[in-house]
């Protein structure tokens, strides 16, 4: 298997958390790629995404699993099923509706960062930036107090919350989470003990 990826993707750093704790890290090879904003990528488009977004795992027979989430899912099924996605019962919706919030926040903070620090600064939208990172700052005072989530058994849920608090260090590092969102912070510093949280840290920017 390949996967499509950058070092700085939060997306492509929650499937490689997930490949390290299932223990299928081996079985994959990583393929940096670059997908910028405004910026054609013909081949990429054509051959890989036509949403032209990372990651993207590219089986051995040649076909593609989308989106982070669905591949955690391939991966987590691939390693036994139920280990990072609860198999069945309330305990799975509610893992699963925890993921899509963090997955939104993360959508949003990207958003955020195109805005304020790729698009011309003459054409900053200031009320459609502020509107997303409120959303994602409304996430982290959710999960702050969502003790079930900090504290619980590792799944893809406390995997997308640090991508998103490592996501908030890497691009927004004066937002000031750590002093609204002490648990969150604890949470971060107890997760950065993993080997695969610890690896997969994004590198300076």
């Amino acid at each position: 298997m390949k996967l499509t990826f950058s070092p700085a993707s939060p997306f492509a750093r929650k499937v490689r958390i997930a490949a390290i704790e299932l223990g299928l890290i081996d079985k994959i090879e990583f393929v940096p790629a670059t997908v910028v904003p405004g910026q054609a990528n013909d081949e990429y488009s054509r051959d890989i995404s036509p949403l032209k977004k990372l990651p993207v795992l590219i089986l051995d027979d040649g076909s593609t699993v989308l989106d982070s989430y669905v591949i955690v899912e391939y991966l987590d099924e691939l390693a036994g099923g139920g280990k990072l996605i609860p198999a069945s019962g309330p305990t799975r919706w509610r893992v699963k509706t925890d993921h899509s919030i963090l997955q939104g926040m993360l959508d949003s903070m990207l958003l955020c960062r195109y805005e304020r620090m790729v698009r011309p600064k003459e054409l900053h939208w200031s009320a459609w930036a502020d509107d997303h990172w409120q959303r994602a700052w409304n996430g982290m005072a959710m999960f702050e107090g969502r003790q079930d989530v900090l504290s619980g058994p590792f799944t893809i849920a406390q995997i997308g919350l640090v991508c998103v608090l490592g996501y908030a260090d890497f691009r927004f590092a004066d937002c000031g989470w750590r002093k609204s969102f002490p648990k969150l912070d604890a949470f971060h510093q107890k997760m950065l003990q993993r080997d695969s949280v610890k690896i997969s840290v994004p590198p300076a920017a």
